[in-house]
């Protein structure tokens, strides 16, 4: 099942997510639709809150179902280092249409679970840094433009408020 991605200005964007605790069939099929719901979105991560549930939970694939490996499920997750630094440009499927450049850690490890409520830990870096930290900080029910300067975020957020007047967003 594809869900409807949620846009900026809903709620549960910007709540911190409750944790996982049961790992049981259903939590498996939501997995599965979270992975289908981020490819029909032309994305490389998606995190439970930005298809309107306030789980613990993220899928991340930067190689875009090139990798099969590469495919990624974070239950739980916890960043618990990070090193570095590296600038680019980022959007977000929950603020489609608008991209700014964000500086974060170029090396990070996180501590998850996995779909069967193993502990792991993973670390990226690069692309798959920043998927990382970009999907934990939506389960923290923070979003990629509160790294951006004050006024750059007044400014996107005065466009997405016309968009939303427009019946445009």
């Amino acid at each position: 099942m594809i869900y409807p991605i949620v846009k900026y200005g809903d709620s549960v964007l910007e709540t911190p997510a409750t944790p996982v605790r049961e790992f049981d069939p259903k939590l498996h099929k939501l997995v599965e639709d979270m992975f289908e719901s981020m490819y029909a979105a032309h994305g490389v991560g998606l995190a439970a809150p930005q298809i309107g549930i306030s789980k613990r939970i993220a899928v991340i694939d930067v190689t875009f179902k090139e990798d099969p490996q590469a495919k990624l499920v974070l239950i739980n997750p916890e960043i618990i280092h990070s090193e570095g630094r590296q600038s680019q440009n980022e959007g977000c499927l929950s603020i489609p249409e608008f991209r700014e450049s964000v500086t974060r850690a170029r090396k990070v490890t996180v501590r998850a679970q996995d779909i069967d409520g193993n502990w792991f830990e993973r670390s990226g870096e690069d692309l798959l840094a920043r998927a990382l930290l970009h999907e934990t900080d939506h389960l923290n029910g923070k979003l990629y433009i509160s790294h951006l300067s004050a006024l750059k975020r007044d400014l996107m957020k005065r466009k997405i408020r016309k968009l939303m007047k427009a019946g445009q967003w």
